[in-house]
């Protein structure tokens, strides 16, 4: 039964020439599960608020929305308000209540139901989710995975026919994001839940779905079921790069075998097809010898009040010149609370923090920001000052500072109506102009495509390179598996291990890369899809089973 239908659907923000969708058709049936996927920018995020009614922006459009054979916006609040759930990819900005039982009840209060049915609903869904242990906790507490389970459970609530999902893991460790993909995954089987969701993480989303919907410059491009889908995209760089890390490694070779697509049909791939005579490749140790040090934590103790835990309880790392410095770990582990405190944002209470060899309590007058340190915040909403990407620019320009890629097409757009990854590449921006020494970098990559990650990671090799010193605090494994001179496991407010990206993801079995996951037991050390090819291919010729 089809449950929604697009019909030559194109839109436009206001003072925009060019449309952010342009003349999309297609349908979805009762209990699909749908992954849209494409370029960071290309109108993924417009689409979504497209199909429901009460997030629709401002602008000019033509075409028409069906839900079960009606015209979308021709239908009462009080039904789509019900019928269509959605989940952005900022907990926060979702959430509107202080305790996670008010959330919980909070739209079917609005919906004016009665008391009885509201219990009932609310203790069903907090069952369902297992969250009865934080129901009375304020959301405050809560981790970004609990909250953004907390939205869907609050969506799920109003028991809705379609949910539509704008990058719901974006702000998920690998853990929460994998937990997160399954729940939906269940909701889709065990209620035929109408599934739409976008993602740039398409390890874990490409596998549950059963359509795929790839978009390119606000049009739709292939449309239907999963590997098939996939398979017509073979020769689309740019997407073949976001794919999942079973269908890199199989497009690199021509066999006339299934495409896999999840980490288990990737290994059988491998096994069935190459041997393992050459197991190993030669991997880079982490250097010894003498390295300048540009930022030292030394027995670092911070806590945000007198009376509360501390956060950060014993820390100790240096991070030295011209080296990229991956920090990983499940979220509220302390992880952007140490970068606060290494930009002199939050004081520490005991220990010492060093930055080029100076105590931080010794820099004075904003001086640790000319021309040393500067980070770039997780919200990167909080640095833009201005109406205007071009007068965002215009502020920084003057510095002399040449800009590696270009955001000329969005001038006109206010930073806040550009997607998540612009935003991203555009407060990157405002941040290098400062040309640091130190680049502090809290989740950089969150809502780029594979494309633009991969130009932002080719753009802190050639600053490393050139001397400075990058430290990242990411979620995003694959990204540091590439790019990384060491990564480091943030747990419990201190560093529980570190190495190179080949030592460092060989010895974990979650917070790993799915080729190393593919490739365990049978390669060793494998940390990347380019290095799993690489040596597929020493077995290849005269190995191949």
């Amino acid at each position: 039964m089809e449950i929604l239908k697009i019909e030559n659907l194109s839109f436009s923000y206001p003072r925009c020439e060019e449309k952010a969708i342009e003349n999309i058709s297609f349908s979805v049936e009762r209990g699909d599960f749908v992954t849209v996927c494409g370029a960071t920018g290309c109108g993924k995020s417009t689409l979504m608020r497209m199909m429901k009614k009460e997030l629709t922006p401002l602008g000019e459009m033509s075409g028409r929305v069906y839900y079960k054979g009606r015209e979308l916006h021709s239908l009462p609040d009080s039904e789509t308000a019900c019928a269509i759930g959605f989940v952005a990819q900022r907990p926060e900005e979702q959430i509107v209540t202080d305790k996670v039982w008010h959330e919980l009840a909070f739209g079917l209060e609005n919906m004016g139901m009665p008391q009885d049915m509201i219990r009932r609903r609310v203790s069903e869904m907090t069952c369902y989710f297992g969250i009865e242990d934080w129901f009375e906790k304020s959301v405050s507490e809560l981790s970004g995975g609990q909250k953004q389970l907390l939205n869907l459970a609050s969506v799920m609530v109003m028991q809705p026919d379609v949910i539509l999902l704008d990058e719901p893991t974006a702000q998920l460790d690998p853990i929460a994001a994998s937990d997160f993909i399954a729940t939906l995954s269940k909701l889709n089987r065990d209620l035929s839940l109408t599934v739409i969701i976008t993602e740039h993480r398409l390890e874990e989303a490409i596998p549950v779905s059963n359509k795929l919907f790839a978009m390119e410059n606000g049009k739709l491009l292939e449309y239907g079921e999963t590997r098939k889908t996939v398979a017509l995209l073979k020769n689309n760089s740019a997407f073949m790069q976001g794919m999942p890390a079973a269908v890199r490694i199989f497009n690199s070779f021509d066999l006339n075998v299934p495409c896999p697509l999840t980490a288990r049909e990737g290994r059988d791939f491998i096994e069935s097809n190459f041997s393992n005579e050459i197991d190993a490749l030669e991997i880079q140790s982490e250097k010894t010898g003498k390295k300048e040090t540009v930022l030292e934590f030394n027995d670092v103790y911070f806590k945000y009040g007198k009376e509360l835990p501390d956060v950060l309880r014993g820390l100790d790392f240096k991070v030295y010149k011209g080296e990229i410095f991956c920090i990983l770990g499940g979220n509220g582990s302390g992880k952007s609370t140490c970068l606060s405190v290494a930009a002199g944002l939050n004081r520490h209470y005991s220990g010492n923090v060093r930055v080029l060899g100076k105590k931080i309590k010794d820099y004075k007058k904003n001086e640790l920001y000319r021309g040393c340190l500067s980070l770039l915040p997780q919200d990167v909403q909080t640095v833009f000052l201005k109406n205007t990407v071009k007068e965002e620019l215009d502020d920084v320009k003057n510095v002399g500072y040449t800009l590696p890629y270009d955001l000329s097409a969005l001038n006109d757009r206010h930073p806040y109506d550009i997607s998540g990854g612009q935003q991203q590449l555009l407060a990157l921006a405002k941040v290098l102009f400062t040309e640091p020494k130190i680049l502090l970098l809290d989740e950089p990559t969150k809502g780029l495509d594979a494309y633009a990650k991969k130009e932002i990671g080719e753009i802190l090799k050639k600053l490393a390179e050139s001397g400075l010193s990058v430290i990242c605090v990411t979620h995003d494994v694959e990204f540091a598996a590439e790019y990384a001179d060491r990564c480091a496991m943030f747990f419990r407010g201190e560093i529980t291990s570190s190495g190179t990206p080949a030592e460092f993801f060989a010895g974990n079995n979650f917070y790993t890369t799915a080729a190393n996951r593919m490739t365990r037991g049978y390669y060793k050390n494998i940390a990347t899809v380019s290095n799993a090819v690489k040596i597929m291919k020493l077995n290849e010729n005269g190995g191949r089973k």
